[in-house]
């Protein structure tokens, strides 16, 4: 499973959010420049977060985006699925709109699609994005800057 630059960029930028929103609504154009993304996808990829109910935007002098929920309830999964859609490494082993794979009753490799896909879904819904800036933190306690940008990764 290969993820796209949304779903990878979108999580930079609700990272980005985690580190700079604690006090003050944030620009798109600060999350552009420190996550390096054009500013036309960056938009694209948060009015998705937003209808999704992660990122909440307040208009006016002091606008701008903040997330909809704390850090702590925002998963790596949430993220990736609202802009990535199913996180199934093959579509045979889904169910939409009542279509599945002609072979699903006798087909011997859906047990490894599931297992891989169970896997992958276990590890992005148990890592929040406190867990991440957590870790991150923890990682970088020497240093004097915790804001993870494009340039220092």
């Amino acid at each position: 499973m290969k993820l796209s630059t949304k779903g990878r960029y979108g999580l930079r930028a609700m990272i980005d959010l985690v580190q700079n929103s604690q006090k003050d609504n944030i620009s798109l154009k600060s999350i552009s420049e420190r996550q390096g993304i054009s500013m036309n996808y960056l938009e694209q990829i948060i009015a998705i977060l937003k209808k999704s109910g992660y990122v909440k935007s307040t208009r006016g002098a002091k606008g701008g985006y903040s997330l909809a929920k704390e850090p702590k309830d925002i998963s790596v999964g949430d993220i990736l699925r609202a802009l990535e859609g199913d996180l199934n490494p093959v579509d045979c082993t889904l169910v939409n709109d009542g279509k599945q794979c002609d072979d699903v009753d006798c087909c011997i490799t859906k047990i490894v699609w599931k297992k891989i896909s169970d896997s992958i879904n276990d590890v992005v819904n148990n890592i929040t994005l406190q867990d991440l800036v957590d870790d991150h933190n923890n990682s970088t306690s020497t240093s004097n800057s915790v804001t993870v940008t494009r340039e220092k990764c």
